[in-house]
């Protein structure tokens, strides 16, 4: 670590502490050639992954818009933001090791149909007919059928 005062590279820590949630570290730092101290701070560098939409755009992940379209889904049911809040951070870690760092909007649309088809029937419903952008009525019986034949296995 370089010193900000007198621009050396030669320093030792004198004191570490976690944060509270643990994601960063605290280091109190003194610089061996100037005896001045200063403080840094440590995280881990995750990569970010991208989300090719249905038009080939792309756009880093947005943790919130899965968050959001669950809780849009689950409207007026009860369920816990809680539990919402587990299921965005089980798809996000899906995601996090997954080797590729793209990911397409389909694929994320099939974890949180998953997640809100063991939830809850209409939550699982309501969101198929947004992501599945149904056109009739029909589409919207097909899908239920096809929901309650898996339902039945």
């Amino acid at each position: 670590m370089r010193c900000p005062f007198c621009n050396q590279d030669n320093d030792r820590v004198i004191d570490s502490r976690p944060s509270k949630n643990g994601s960063i570290i605290r280091r109190r730092r003194e610089c061996i050639h100037c005896a001045r101290r200063y403080t840094t701070y440590e995280v881990i560098e995750e990569m970010d992954f991208m989300v090719v939409k249905k038009d080939d755009r792309r756009e880093p992940f947005d943790r919130r818009k899965v968050l959001e379209g669950m809780k849009k889904a689950c409207e007026k049911r009860p369920i816990s933001i809680s539990i919402l809040e587990e299921y965005t951070k089980e798809i996000e870690n899906i995601l996090h090791h997954k080797p590729d760092k793209e990911i397409s909007t389909f694929e994320i649309g099939e974890f949180i149909m998953d997640k809100l088809q063991k939830l809850d029937e209409v939550a699982f419903v309501r969101f198929a007919s947004v992501y599945r952008q149904f056109k009739s009525v029909s589409d919207f019986v097909d899908e239920f059928n096809m929901f309650m034949g898996k339902k039945k296995n």
